[in-house]
């Protein structure tokens, strides 16, 4: 498969930290690739500089061939990016479907005297924002929440939200940042099957995650990082077999 995302000797320093050293690796289209390591690897400062919230201190990330290093979240949304925190990013006092309309901003039309008179081509399209979130929401497993107030839903249904809320900007790259963290096994089974399900359907899915047993079985590809060096890459078989791996993160019965 060719390859849709390109990281070449990606470095960021903040101060005399290093919190990124010269890494490389290249994800195919339509494939999971995990990102794996500890706490402080370097995990999410590496997701941080692909999706635009940082500016590297050296290297190239390549979209497609077309370089995208330094252009804001914006920019890289319209270009089919979109991503998850670690924390969730849920507005509390909005509804499920509103939260996931949010996602949809950049497709709607934001021209201020239309919204102002209330035009009706302007009615039609929220209306139809409408419908696309509440379908982003069934993908998800979550109608029965299309009215539910967000404060109201379990934590685990939280979880698939902002991933709903991330489908509905339509990306084809899709970056999301411990999906499972904080999950019971039957949550996270949910996000798994919905994540190989994104995949399956051709977006693009670059994950960091703790839970090793969701890694292993999801993973066409994987990426430990170790104190923001690259320490090993590959699949799940042999990111299993690495004895470097194996000494630092899995431990012997992984």
């Amino acid at each position: 498969m060719a390859a849709l995302l390109e990281v070449d000797a990606l470095s960021i320093q903040f101060g005399g930290v290093k919190a990124v050293q010269d890494v490389s690796f290249s994800v195919p289209a339509g494939a999971i690739y995990a990102v794996i390591g500890p706490n402080g690897a370097g995990k999410t400062t590496l997701f941080n500089l692909i999706t635009g919230l940082y500016t590297p201190t050296s290297g190239e990330i390549r979209l497609e061939g077309q370089a995208i290093q330094g252009k804001p979240p914006h920019e890289l949304a319209r270009l089919g990016m979109a991503r998850t925190f670690q924390n969730l990013q849920i507005c509390l006092n909005m509804t499920a479907l509103e939260n996931v309309m949010v996602g949809a901003h950049l497709r709607l039309d934001r021209n201020l005297i239309k919204a102002a008179l209330r035009w009706p081509a302007l009615s039609r399209r929220e209306r139809e924002l409408r419908q696309e979130a509440a379908e982003c929401m069934a993908y998800a497993g979550l109608e029965d929440f299309l009215e539910a107030r967000a404060d109201a839903m379990p934590y685990g249904a939280l979880k698939r939200l902002e991933i709903a809320r991330a489908l509905a900007a339509k990306p084809r790259l899709l970056f999301l940042d411990e999906p499972a963290a904080g999950l019971n096994p039957k949550e996270t089974q949910e996000v798994a099957e919905l994540v190989r399900k994104i995949a399956t359907h051709g977006v693009t899915v670059v994950l960091i995650e703790h839970d090793m047993k969701m890694v292993m079985s999801l993973a066409d590809r994987i990426l430990v990082l170790d104190y923001g060096k690259k320490l090993a890459e590959g699949s799940a078989a042999e990111v299993r077999a690495n004895p470097d791996v194996i000494a630092a993160y899995l431990g012997a019965h992984a």
